[in-house]
């Protein structure tokens, strides 16, 4: 069961997540009803998602049966220590993260333009110091490549999102955490701390006060 202070619900937070991140994963099923989940590059622009690839095997074949699919994004800031709230018990020890899953449908993209759009939204994702002409389907050279490969859009129907940063801690405990991030000072720690401190939920503050 999803815990309702784990989500969240501004566009904004989600989008600058998605944009921030390069790698996902596609979960798609055959026609012998076996499932596959495919890692890979896509953009999330306009509320859609697109990758590329080729215009055949498995993961096509699977799109033809059945267009309905799910797409997972997650990214983990830290793992917390069970020590770091607890001197005895295991059960504390987690992880902290970023996570978005959608499901929906899935279309190959017809229409050269929009693959010509799909891509430029992939090389400022990319590679942002640019170094390449720019990707238009009027070029010869680039409308050669545009229609030699397939571009997919998935059109979301649902998506769930789960940001888990210890809301669900008191007061007390949030602080065992940030100040075991603190004496810990690994690659993410800070940043986790931060991300800590600004997803606090006030009426648990409320509450260990008032305990």
């Amino acid at each position: 069961m999803r815990r309702s202070e784990f989500s969240i619900e501004e566009e904004q937070e989600i989008e600058q997540f998605l944009s921030t991140m390069t790698f996902g994963f596609l979960g798609t099923v055959g026609e012998d009803g076996r499932p596959r989940v495919t890692p890979l590059n896509f953009v999330y622009t306009n509320g859609l998602f697109y990758f590329h690839g080729s215009r055949i095997g498995e993961k096509m074949e699977h799109l033809k049966h059945n267009p309905i699919v799910s797409f997972s994004v997650a990214d983990e800031y830290a793992i917390i220590p069970s020590y770091f709230t607890d001197p005895h018990m295991a059960c504390p020890a987690t992880a902290f993260f970023k996570s978005v899953t959608v499901s929906g449908t899935a279309e190959v993209v017809k229409d050269i333009e929009e693959k010509a759009s799909s891509f430029s939204f992939f090389m400022k994702k990319l590679q942002p110091e640019g170094g390449y002409d720019p990707i238009d389907a009027e070029n010869p050279k680039y409308r050669s490549r545009l229609n030699g490969v397939a571009v997919v859009k998935i059109t979301p129907d649902h998506m769930s999102t789960k940001f888990k940063f210890g809301q669900n801690l008191t007061e007390s405990k949030r602080n065992d955490v940030l100040n075991g991030l603190t004496q810990r000072s690994s690659d993410r720690d800070q940043e986790t701390a931060e991300m800590i401190r600004g997803l606090a939920c006030p009426h648990m503050e409320s509450k260990s006060k008032n305990e």
